[in-house]
């Protein structure tokens, strides 16, 4: 169920585990929630927009080689060293 507010939002119900709520709330503050979870599921689907242009990329000329990954992580993130810790 969803009802229309100003700015071009809407509520929204949607179940969360309670043990996640809670840690969402004492990190964001009750104020904060949407704003995070808005954020989230921006990120996310942001990813797999790029897991959709990988999968095409992949489907047309098979898969991305081991130079290809390094290539982009270097370019993405400046070393190919350090890909692993900014992947989602």
């Amino acid at each position: 169920m969803s009802t229309q507010r100003a700015g071009h939002t809407e509520n929204v119900s949607v179940s969360l585990p309670a043990d996640l709520l809670s840690a969402l709330r004492e990190r964001t503050g009750k104020r904060g929630l949407s704003s995070y979870v808005t954020d989230a599921v921006r990120h996310q689907m942001e990813m797999d927009g790029l897991t959709e242009i990988v999968s095409a990329q992949e489907a047309e000329h098979g898969p991305l080689t081991e130079a290809e990954i390094e290539a982009a992580a270097r370019e993405l993130f400046g070393h190919a060293d350090d890909a692993g810790q900014h992947a989602a």
